[in-house]
């Protein structure tokens, strides 16, 4: 009788488990693999148009885009005007276009800012963007935004035109 168990439990052991169609438990089953959400997009409200251009002058504008008042801009080299015992007198630190705003609305803003310089060929001649990296334009602050020209800037001087894009978040 022992021998008898005993075949039948080898049997047993050896017998495949029957196939089940009952679904997994969903603990152990795995979601196949999905592309990432994009982001959504915050409400942006956004400005481009084109000017004349003046290389060391300040260039008044007069554009109001949801409450920020964009008043100037003025490109130029950076230069150390005194300097400690005159050693950095007369240095360059940059190429820059320095646009000043001011919030007239009741809400703060997030301005960020592009701006190209064409020569009169229509040629790109440097482009450069910023904005604000921490915080906010608070209501009723004026603030003045350094744009940053890098690595072609040599021709801005013989510029014609410059586009002035810009994108403001509350």
């Amino acid at each position: 009788m022992h021998s008898l168990l005993l075949a039948a439990t080898l049997c047993l052991a050896q017998t495949p488990p029957a196939p089940t169609t009952a679904p997994a438990p969903a603990a152990l089953m795995v979601a196949p693999p999905t592309a990432p959400q994009p982001t959504p997009i915050q409400p942006l409200t956004f400005y481009s148009e084109s000017f004349p251009y003046t290389w060391d002058h300040v260039i008044p504008l007069s554009i109001n885009l949801g409450g920020l008042k964009v008043t100037s801009i003025f490109f130029n080299k950076r230069v150390v005007e005194r300097g400690f015992f005159n050693l950095f007198k007369g240095a360059e630190f940059g190429t820059r276009a320095q646009v000043e705003v001011t919030n007239t609305g009741t809400l703060p803003k997030i301005p960020g800012f592009a701006v190209a310089v064409m020569d009169k060929d229509g040629r790109l001649l440097g482009a450069a963007s910023g904005g604000t990296k921490f915080g906010t334009v608070k209501p009723g602050e004026t603030e003045t935004f350094d744009l940053n020209f890098t690595q072609v800037k040599e021709r801005l001087g013989a510029g014609d035109k410059f586009f002035l894009a810009i994108e403001l978040r509350n």
